[in-house]
């Protein structure tokens, strides 16, 4: 069912700055994601990943185009969703950061046979073959389908909220 905006709507003056502040305000789960497009791994912490369908098993999460990562998504055919746990703050914060190599050490990883980074003990993961990019505004939104999961039962969750992770108690 679509629902249109009656003409005698108001214009829409939500601003960049509105955006933002109501999304504080919302809570979200902290994965970081992987990849290897060809040129070295690259990673990047997200907190837009969203189940998207059951039959077939398909996620997707949001990059920016201007990412330092995106060139690396685009070219990939592969990645991996790292799930957080409280304790991972600090691996989070690591591949939050720009200009930094965030596969050097302290980082440990193995690879999957086809390239993709796999963080050590994250609290589990999933691998993806990236089926579709589609740009959505100054990002694109990637759709992968999940090929392997690998999670622990429990965990407590790092999520990102008010501007700050944050565990649940």
């Amino acid at each position: 069912m679509t629902t249109l905006i009656p003409a005698s709507a108001p214009a829409i003056t939500a601003t960049a700055e509105d955006f933002k502040r109501a999304f504080r305000a919302h809570p979200a789960a902290v994965v970081i994601i992987t990849t290897d497009g060809g040129s070295g791994p690259a990673g990047f912490t997200a907190t837009s990943l969203t189940s998207l369908s059951l039959t077939p098993p398909l996620v997707s999460f949001a990059l920016a185009t201007n990412s330092s990562s995106w060139p690396h998504v685009r070219d990939a055919t592969g990645a991996v969703v790292h799930f957080l746990a409280d304790e991972h703050e600090g691996l989070a914060t690591r591949f939050a950061t720009s200009g930094i190599d965030r596969f050097a050490a302290p980082t440990r990883f193995t690879r999957l046979p086809g390239g993709e980074p796999v963080l050590d003990g994250v609290a589990g993961w999933l691998y993806l073959d990236i089926e579709a990019r589609v740009p959505a505004g100054d990002h694109h939104l990637v759709i992968g389908r999940v090929r392997q999961v690998n999670t622990e039962t429990a965990y407590q969750p790092l999520v990102y909220h008010a501007g700050a992770y944050r565990t649940l108690d």
